[in-house]
């Protein structure tokens, strides 16, 4: 029942019917399906599949574009997204034309009736591969002239470009997961708008460093400018929201724009934020490489030993919203007795288990209190089964014995340790059990818990009076001298 503390915060999916719609409506794809339902069998493909040149006006008056080199440049893009997700299906040239010249003719594709016929998964598996060609659209190089490229033989020499693929692709999964993680970082689900110069900085300025240098303020700059291209192919899929760089913020001489000043508006500079469908996109690719970024909810059809290990390092609405999926799936009989059971034990988290046990209880309510009172007398459980009785105003609640109440405060003490909670909030709760009971330390080191020398020794270090503080350090001595740790 150990757990391990996850490499993200849990975050809050939508349904998967409610993704799926999002995915229907997001720009790029709905142009993409519009025209996988225009082409026919006199559509004429090239060699790569790309809409023959002399078809784009009609593809783009098809989408309602305008008739100009944006409007041919975007009916491009869908129709490319619609070969890519298997809306369309491309056919080779017949006959003996072969080369660049040669023309294909398209099909609808299999997945094209799963858009409309097929279930939730299916349309949001199409819109994943959907946003896997536009990720590889936005980490391509830009060039305006190919002239200095191409070699004698016709062909582009891509080492000149100075163009790393794996790079590119590195950084911007670096910086989209570090929007998911300020996105569900609190537990909460931000949906506040990031700046992107922020966003830029927390790839390229080092932790460690406090004054930015110019060089780096440069990259940031440089960052900001690529993100704000990629951000723009990357918004019309569905997968952000994005509000660009003011384009009277550039800088004509070097084509970008500068880390804004103290007291300028931040969000001439640009503002992302990831859509509930970008939430699931990221997580599904970083969870395709093996990334750990748990959802609420993955626990919900669990045991309560996999639920309490599970939430252990949740941040606290996170915690509380898969205790309460969890509960839902069972009801309350049972469920009490399912998580008292599961709460004990003496490896290092049990003390963790034992604290989000008390809080799963108390969402349970007055169902839980047979069980409760079955584990009164346990010597793990009958504190915590005393204080959600007292709480909750029941009658007949035995008073705990001496060594109950230092057990209780030691388990208590352990748990926030290992939740590695507020300085702040452990230090009060360190003076305010031992200042409880008069002679606290001269009892403490005697607690049968395994975690009593390193609570003691913690005591010490948090507690603000120096004189209990050294009286903690000598029980922690105390009780590894007795356990001969």
């Amino acid at each position: 029942m150990s757990a391990e503390r996850p490499t993200l915060p849990p975050v809050r999916l939508h349904t998967e019917a409610e993704l799926a719609r999002d995915a229907l409506v997001a720009p790029l794809l709905a142009r993409a399906v519009r025209l996988a339902r225009w082409a026919g069998p006199e559509t004429r493909v090239g060699a790569g599949g790309e809409l023959v040149e002399a078809q784009l006006p009609a593809a783009a008056e098809h989408l309602g574009l305008a008739a100009d080199e944006d409007g041919a440049a975007d009916a491009s893009e869908a129709w490319r997204l619609a070969v890519d997700t298997g809306l369309l299906d491309v056919h080779d040239p017949e006959g003996e034309a072969e080369g660049d010249d040669a023309e294909g003719t398209v099909s609808a594709g299999e997945n094209l009736g799963l858009l409309t016929g097929g279930s939730p998964q299916d349309v949001l598996a199409i819109w994943l591969d959907g946003l896997e060609a536009v990720h590889a659209d936005a980490t391509a190089p830009f060039f305006d002239d190919l002239t200095d490229l191409v070699g004698e033989d016709g062909s582009i020499d891509f080492d000149a470009l100075d163009w790393d693929p794996e790079a590119e692709a590195e950084f911007l999964d670096g910086v989209l997961g570090n929007l998911y993680l300020l996105t569900v970082g609190d537990g909460s689900d931000s949906e506040a708008p990031v700046p992107l110069p922020a966003l830029a900085a927390s790839m390229i300025v080092p932790d460690d460093m406090d004054e930015p240098t110019d060089d780096i303020l440069e990259q940031v700059s440089e960052a900001m400018m690529r993100l704000d291209d990629q951000f723009r192919l990357l918004e019309p899929i569905g997968l952000v929201a994005y509000q660009p760089v003011d384009e009277a913020l550039l800088v004509e001489e070097a084509d970008r724009a500068q880390p804004p000043a103290d007291d300028e508006d931040i969000s001439r500079y640009g503002m992302v934020k990831l859509t509930p469908l970008g939430l699931y996109g990221i997580r599904a690719r970083m969870l395709e490489v093996g990334v750990d970024a748990p959802a609420i909810g993955d626990l919900a059809d669990k045991g309560a030993d996999a639920l309490l290990g599970g939430v252990a390092y949740y941040p606290e609405p996170a915690a509380r919203s898969e205790v309460e999926q969890w509960l839902a799936r069972r009801g309350a009989d049972g469920a009490a007795a399912e998580l008292l059971d599961a709460a004990r034990g003496a490896d290092q988290q049990a003390p963790l288990r034992r604290l989000h046990c008390q809080q799963a209880l108390a969402l349970v309510g007055a169902e839980a209190e047979p069980a409760v009172r079955a584990a009164l007398d346990d010597p793990e459980l009958g504190g915590l089964a005393r204080v959600w009785l007292a709480e909750r105003g029941a009658a007949d609640v035995p008073p705990p014995p001496e060594s109950m109440i230092f057990w209780l405060a030691i388990d208590t003490i352990a748990a926030q340790l290992e939740a590695d909670g507020d300085l702040d909030e452990l230090q009060g709760l360190v003076e305010g059990l031992s200042g409880q009971h008069s002679g606290f330390f001269d009892q403490a080191w005697r607690v049968e818990h395994p975690a009593t020398a390193d609570v003691l020794e913690a005591m010490g270090r948090l507690h603000g009076d120096k004189k209990k503080a050294k009286d903690a350090r000598k029980a922690a001595f105390k009780a590894r001298s007795r356990s001969g740790g």
